[in-house]
């Protein structure tokens, strides 16, 4: 079975700012930027890697779901506790200096996890959570 990752999708409550963010303070290159009946969809995605993305989606815009869903869902958002990714890079410490002079919510600073990665988090625009980890280069298993 050949099954890759092509697309995961993140809320924004503000287009422009999640934008921005993942534009021009992660680096990632605007792939679709769609509009329609007053909403945008976002596509971004790291330039190295064009066969996956990550959607940047207006919440709660599945007809199936309630108005109590999504006063709850908007609550989720505000408070943080919504959606989250993780994302990897060779530069933690960087990209993490990066994140903070640009102003990021910073939720935790680089921080050797007990679960095996060194890793921090912050928050984007919208409240998601984005963890990411210091990628380590590949243990070629031996014979």
């Amino acid at each position: 079975m050949d099954v890759t990752l092509h697309a995961s999708f993140l809320p924004h409550d503000d287009p422009d700012a999640s934008l921005a963010f993942y534009r021009d303070t992660l680096g990632f290159e605007v792939r679709d930027d769609v509009g329609y009946d007053g909403l945008r969809w976002i596509t971004v995605g790291p330039a190295d890697q064009p066969g996956t993305s990550l959607v940047l989606q207006p919440p709660a815009t599945d007809p199936g779901i309630t108005e109590a869903e999504r006063r709850t869902i908007a609550e989720m958002m505000a408070k943080g506790t919504y959606a989250g990714i993780i994302l990897a890079t060779a530069d933690l410490d960087g990209t993490f200096a990066r994140l903070q002079a640009e102003g990021a919510e910073i939720v935790q600073h680089p921080t050797e996890q007990p679960y095996g990665v060194r890793d921090c988090a912050v928050r984007d625009p919208a409240g998601n959570l984005l963890r990411i980890q210091e990628r380590v280069a590949a243990i070629t298993p031996t014979k």
